[in-house]
């Protein structure tokens, strides 16, 4: 892939900014403290790959169609994005990669599908890293947060941006080819259902956590709601029986 260096510097600032948001909505606050730092790894790892790669899968497709195909961050929005993670809530939208070329509406409808796919594919990666770590008695807590957290943001990720409306990938995908889009949509949903899978064990393996959970897996990551409780999910997470 070709990049600009203004490209990069939009890409590494919404990556930054978008973490640190997430950051401040899970912890409670902007901090120096331990635990800050651990939900700023955590959102650069999870939320904030999540929208890279997306958005990076576009834009590596857009190219091999000999497309112009660049990142632009949405500054206002990322701004937006660092205040409202002060109240407990975050409607992210980091930026988008803008194309100039020939796109039929078969093109269009391939460089929108690889965004949610690639979303997919994490999602299983993070449930991968997941299952290694559970298996053993001692597993490191954060690495099951980090697998945990990126499983539910990814699947989410790949369910919503497949809705068909507005302009969302869903719609240019449906446009295009209506078996391809419901193929991506079940796979997206079955990922989801695993999501919910492993917040039901979370919540029978311990059932104080249960609003926790809740909070954490129904709304992000367009819209997530911070708060005391949720904050506890992502200090603690449960071994999965």
């Amino acid at each position: 892939m070709k990049f600009s260096s203004v490209e990069k510097q939009h890409l590494l600032r919404a990556w930054l900014v978008i973490s640190v948001a997430f950051a401040i909505m899970l912890s409670g606050g902007f901090s120096f403290s331990e635990q800050f730092f651990t939900a700023a790894v955590m959102s650069a790892v999870t939320v904030g790959l999540g929208f890279l790669l997306h958005e990076l899968a576009h834009k590596f497709l857009a190219q091999r169609y000999g497309c112009i195909a660049e990142f632009r961050a949405f500054d206002t929005m990322l701004v937006l994005a660092v205040i409202m993670s002060f109240f407990g809530f975050i409607l992210a939208a980091p930026g988008a990669v803008f194309i100039h070329g020939h796109v039929n509406k078969a093109r269009n409808g391939r460089i929108s599908v690889v965004g949610p796919v690639v979303n997919i594919v994490l999602a299983y990666f993070f449930f991968a890293v997941l299952i290694a770590t559970q298996a053993y008695a001692y597993g490191n807590q954060l690495i099951s947060n980090i697998a945990y957290y990126g499983l539910s943001i990814n699947s989410w990720l790949a369910v919503f941006n497949l809705l068909p409306f507005w302009h969302l990938d869903g719609a240019k995908v449906f446009a295009w080819n209506k078996r391809i889009y419901a193929a991506a949509l079940l796979m997206a949903i079955a990922t989801f259902l695993v999501s919910i899978q492993i917040m039901s064990s979370c919540v029978s393996c311990n059932p104080e956590l249960a609003d926790a959970c809740l909070a954490d897996f129904f709304l992000p990551p367009y819209f997530l709601r911070g708060g005391e409780k949720n904050q506890s999910s992502v200090r603690q997470f449960c071994h999965l029986t």
